[in-house]
């Protein structure tokens, strides 16, 4: 298990390259988790089931390949609702937030 320091937790945080962002099938483009955390509390259940099924889920794999949180992108291979995903997202953020504060 890799330790998550704060420089991870800011990289993971942050705005992802240009080339690297996220395409929703409703047209959003993301950037970071706060962005994707929104996207799942928005979109619709149909673009969230484009995104997810039992043969793949594109949320999980953008987040273990592109963010670099494999957690996070386990909690995601796990999520059946995008309800739960986003909830995944939220208390990640959290985390990963605390993890800047000094001591």
């Amino acid at each position: 298990m890799v330790r998550v320091t704060k420089t991870i937790a800011e990289r993971r945080l942050e705005d992802v390259a240009e080339e690297k962002r996220f395409w929703c099938q409703d047209g959003r483009v993301l950037r970071n988790l706060q962005e994707l955390e929104s996207a799942l509390r928005e979109m619709s259940d149909e673009t969230f089931s484009h995104h997810v099924s039992e043969a793949r889920n594109d949320f999980s794999s953008w987040v273990k390949d592109v963010i670099g949180d494999d957690k996070l992108a386990g909690d995601l291979k796990r999520s059946k609702t995008r309800t739960q995903a986003a909830r995944y997202v939220a208390n990640r953020i959290t985390w990963l937030k605390s993890k800047l504060l000094p001591g």
